[in-house]
């Protein structure tokens, strides 16, 4: 048996540690040892009942879907070793499957029939033990052990750039300046991205003391507590990383002639807000605007966002993690800190998940 932090979906305040059985061969034959899982707004939700739904013929689901593993065991033909360390895609295709997730596609599945661990029909990584298949999981950079944790949220935006850049294929684009909304860990991670294309950045978030406005700077990015309209930047490029209704509406109004801008963030459903959107028609129309929304990430988005951290400055990554929190400490992981950026799991007995080796 082994430790896993579980909820029951549908049940609000269900978390709870519990033991369940090791994983079975038939899950796959890579054996993934858990160092560490990182902990964000999905997570909460889930906790709060919203959503969330427990694989088929259990009553549970285990928690978890950013996450850090190491090898312990695997086929000789694998590509993997012993050793390793690896990251656990999250979203797996449809059995189907669709055109899309055939295609290797499947954060655009077609059939809304994919699972993703920790999320939706699957288990996630908040266990000291799983297993998959090798295409289920991606090698990571020895050098990447203190902040490998890091990388699901990354993948999120190595996909919005890369779907930034795809569009902007469409015709002549020469974008300048960036515009990133929300200094969560996603945004500052799009950021980062955006600084290593050699844009100009603003990030934008109400906090004024704290860890995130210098690590907005330390970055070479701008940053401001003012509102988006307040600060007079129309970007070429907008990141939206918030999902509040509010700052959805400020990048859809503040923006550069032919600018792309991408949604990432999820909002709550129910608020009411004033909209002309026949003004709002009016300038994308007249202005080649585009907005798209991007979610979740395939392996060509996980190997993208790995090269990204490798470049990135590894003590500036390591900020990032404001608190590790020992699995046995749940509770306290869920508690909100002022100063929190990213809560991370510690599944480690002795308290090293995730770090980098001394």
């Amino acid at each position: 048996m082994m430790q896993a932090l579980t909820v029951t979906p549908g049940t609000k305040d269900s978390l709870r540690l519990r033991d369940i059985p090791e994983p079975a061969p038939e899950q796959g034959s890579v054996l993934v040892e858990t160092l560490a899982v990182g902990l964000c707004g999905t997570d909460m939700e889930i906790v709060d009942a919203q959503y969330g739904q427990a694989p088929p013929g259990q009553d549970f689901l285990v928690l978890g879907h950013e996450n850090l593993g190491r090898v312990r065991d695997a086929p000789q033909d694998s590509g993997l070793a012993e050793g390793d360390l690896v990251v656990g895609i999250v979203r797996r295709p449809d059995p189907v499957p669709c055109k899309a997730c055939a295609a290797g596609e499947w954060d655009m599945c077609r059939n809304n029939q994919y699972t993703e661990h920790g999320i939706k029909g699957l288990d996630g990584f908040a266990r000291e033990r799983w297993r998959g298949e090798p295409e289920a999981m991606v090698r990571i950079d020895p050098g990447l052990a203190g902040v490998g944790v890091l990388l699901e949220p990354a993948t999120i935006v190595a996909k919005a750039w890369e779907q930034t850049d795809r569009i902007a294929r469409r015709a002549f684009f020469e974008p300048h300046l960036a515009v990133v909304t929300g200094a969560g860990p996603v945004g500052l991670l799009a950021a980062l991205l955006g600084v290593q294309r050699g844009l100009e950045v603003h990030v934008f978030d109400i906090v004024t003391e704290g860890p995130k406005p210098d690590l907005v700077r330390d970055l070479g990015a701008t940053y401001h507590p003012e509102s988006l309209p307040d600060s007079g930047i129309k970007a070429d490029v907008l990141v939206e990383c918030t999902g509040m209704a509010q700052v959805v509406l400020d990048v859809l109004n503040c923006r550069a002639l032919d600018a792309i801008t991408c949604l990432t963030g999820v909002s709550s459903t129910g608020q009411e807000t004033a909209v002309d959107v026949g003004a709002m028609n009016r300038k994308a129309v007249l202005r080649n605007e585009v907005v798209f929304g991007s979610v979740n990430a395939n392996r060509r988005h996980y190997e993208a966002a790995a090269a990204a951290l490798a470049k990135a400055d590894g003590a500036w990554l390591r900020r990032l993690i404001t608190r590790r929190v020992a699995l046995a400490d749940f509770a306290e992981a869920f508690s909100r800190h002022p100063d929190d950026v990213k809560v991370v799991l510690d599944l480690q007995p002795d308290g090293t998940g995730g770090k980098d080796p001394a």
